[in-house]
């Protein structure tokens, strides 16, 4: 029997209806609704889908969006100033820096100098740190829209068995938190295990299994534990085709639940973006 699809649009659709409501809460009480700002250095057409999916997706929820472009010989200090700016300006609530950045500006340290309350990403060293405790309001997008994927399957999590490919800062390693969080086991593989050829072996005894690596179908659908919930954040061309991770042919035989690619994580992360954005003024704001 196929897997069961996990299809981000409906949660975010759910998601999106809750936000619309607490955001016309906010106008009616304050007379003030949300703000976001993203920044853009340079031009890169791949970053182009992701900010026209940002500004569709606040403009429908009655969030504020402010793209600021800035010129690709921005250098770091010249980023760090302007973000500056932004954390002083009282009327935005969230700072978003879209990647890639040029070369020279080091993408890993810039997230540090954004507010934390104004840190709608969820990269700040602060916010990680209670993503690491579990008191937090704010995670990091993607591995928030994996972690709701997974929780919308029902499953009891307590004592799982779950196994993250893919140990980034972006997803893996706060998807590793978040489940262990819930009393999950957590695996979490990475560069090393590949290299060792002991990824199959993790990857067979998975009951949830999460890939995010970028690397397409790196993991092969015979691996994949029957029953398992199966996470594919990958996104990878090949040919004329979007394809993930994982193998899906194979895996949808053997898992309980799977999310496709396109289609899976992608839609619920943008959705994910606005509750931050959401929450971060909530939080500002003392509402």
């Amino acid at each position: 029997m196929a897997a069961a699809l996990l299809e981000g649009k409906k949660i975010a659709a759910e998601i999106r209806e809750d936000l619309k409501a607490r955001i016309e809460d906010f106008r009616n009480r304050s007379g003030a609704v949300p703000s976001l700002a993203t920044i853009q250095v340079g031009e890169n057409p791949a970053a182009a889908v992701y900010l026209r999916a940002q500004q569709k997706t606040a403009e429908k929820l009655g969030i504020n969006f402010k793209l600021h472009k800035l010129d690709e010989k921005t250098n770091e200090r010249e980023l760090i100033d302007y973000i500056d700016r932004l954390n002083k300006e009282r009327d935005t609530n969230g700072i978003l820096i879209q990647m890639p950045l040029p070369s020279g500006i080091n993408a890993k340290e810039i997230p540090n100098f954004i507010d934390p309350a104004k840190d709608v990403e969820g990269m700040h060293p602060e916010n990680l740190g209670k993503v690491l405790s579990g008191k937090f309001e704010i995670a990091p997008c993607t591995a928030m829209a994996a972690f709701e994927l997974i929780k919308s399957t029902g499953i009891k999590l307590y004592g799982k068995e779950a196994v993250i490919v893919g140990h980034s800062e972006i997803v893996g390693k706060p998807v590793t938190l978040l489940l262990l969080n819930e009393f999950v086991t957590v695996t979490t593989c990475h560069i090393g295990t590949g290299e060792r050829g002991t990824l199959p072996d993790h990857v067979k005894r998975a009951e949830i299994l999460v890939v995010a690596v970028g690397k397409a179908g790196l993991v092969k659908g015979e691996w994949i534990k029957e029953g398992a919930v199966v996470i594919d954040v990958g996104i990878n061309r090949v040919g004329d085709k979007l394809v993930g991770d994982v193998e899906f042919e194979g895996a949808e035989e053997r898992a309980a639940y799977i999310t496709p690619v396109p289609g899976g994580v992608g839609p619920l992360t943008v959705t994910i973006l606005m509750k931050n954005v959401v929450e971060a003024f909530r939080a500002q704001k003392g509402i």
